[in-house]
């Protein structure tokens, strides 16, 4: 069997019935009174394994919630569906933590790189790796290219789309594409390093394979792709048919996680969610930053980013969104050298100009003890 773990709102008698109520919802969705006698009742309902009330709180209960691993079916989707389908739409109910059994482990397959395949791909043992955006949407691909080169030359280890890039006609994909990686090309035959550009890959699904497919024909390093759109299921699909690292992006899943006692955890869904699914490193708003995370939301999505999960790799986690240069010092203090830094629009407004800016943004994480 395997684990699910819910934080539920209410007072005792309120959060047990909303347990009992899991218990059935996602599996038979049928009055348990009128189940048949056997193995219905008894393996296919969920079972309550411990209940008790959350530590310094007088209205929040936890729930682990086990399920016979039949019932995921082999299938991601079914599994992720069991964990959360129906009851996602009923009110105090977050799920904080999933424990696979090690059949599971059979379709989750975590990430194909993780920390030390990304490492060896861009020739950074141990500091912490630089990272970066193309932005702003509008520019020409030969822009963009023109950018992406910069950012090279600056020491930026990994370059990647801004997530709303996608195949508009002012940059149309295999057009950027093509540029892009041919600049990030030119800048590391000149400086003998390994940086690698990420394109943005989400797009309708007859059409997510054929641009990975494509982007490495062009000598893409990694790809991005924005789950929330594409389906979950997707990042490991990707991974499997190109053979390149995936960086998952959190667009569109923001409503699952940011709500106080409802959804997902930031924890479970940008990362024990993400890694079992195959993303090499999962990109998150920073505390500090323009969105609501807090820092204690931030430091459970890195810890479920390295933690011991079955046999799978570590994956990198990469807060993000409106950070600065003076940002850096607390990154780095409150995550370790496991990182990726994503600075985009702030190596912008970092005053002077780009490329001097990247090499701030590089003197600075190489001196930070």
């Amino acid at each position: 069997r395997f684990t699910a773990t819910y934080r539920i709102s209410g007072d005792e008698k309120t959060a047990r019935g909303k347990a009992a109520d899991i218990c059935a919802e996602q599996t038979v969705e049928f009055p348990v009174a009128l189940l048949p006698d056997g193995i219905i009742p008894q393996q296919i309902v969920g079972q309550i394994e411990s209940f008790e009330r959350e530590a310094d709180t007088d209205n929040s209960y936890i729930a682990v919630i086990s399920f016979a691993e039949e019932l995921a079916a082999g299938e991601h989707t079914q599994f992720l569906n069991v964990l959360f389908g129906n009851i996602s739409m009923k009110a105090g109910i977050q799920l904080i933590a999933v424990q696979p059994s090690e059949g599971l482990f059979q379709f989750l397959k975590g990430p194909r790189f993780g920390i030390e395949g990304i490492r060896r791909i861009v020739g950074v043992p141990h500091r912490p790796l630089l990272f970066t955006a193309l932005k702003p949407m509008g520019l020409s691909a030969k822009n963009l290219a023109a950018l992406a080169g910069t950012f090279a030359d600056g020491g930026i280890d990994i370059i990647k789309d801004d997530h709303g890039i996608s195949n508009q006609p002012f940059s149309p994909f295999a057009e950027r594409v093509k540029y892009c990686t041919e600049a990030v090309r030119q800048s590391n035959a000149k400086s003998n390093r390994s940086a690698i550009y990420v394109p943005n890959v989400s797009a309708p699904h007859e059409q997510v394979f054929g641009r990975g497919q494509l982007a490495k024909e062009l000598g893409a390093g990694a790809l991005m792709i924005s789950p929330g759109l594409t389906g979950i299921d997707v990042i490991g699909l990707l991974a499997d048919k190109t053979g390149l690292p995936v960086f998952a992006h959190p667009a569109f899943l923001g409503g699952m996680a940011i709500t106080a006692g409802q959804g997902c955890s930031c924890a479970v869904l940008y990362g024990t969610l993400l890694r079992l699914a195959g993303a090499d490193a999962t990109i998150f708003p920073n505390f500090g930053g323009r969105f609501p995370l807090t820092q204690q939301d931030c430091s459970g999505i890195v810890a479920a980013s390295r933690e011991p999960l079955g046999d799978l790799k570590p994956m990198f986690p990469s807060p993000a969104g409106g950070m600065e240069l003076k940002n850096l010092p607390a990154m780095l203090n409150n995550y370790g050298n496991d990182v990726l830094v994503l600075i985009g629009s702030g190596l912008f407004s970092a005053g002077g100009n780009l490329l001097d800016n990247c090499k701030k943004f590089v003197e600075a994480v190489q001196n930070q003890k």
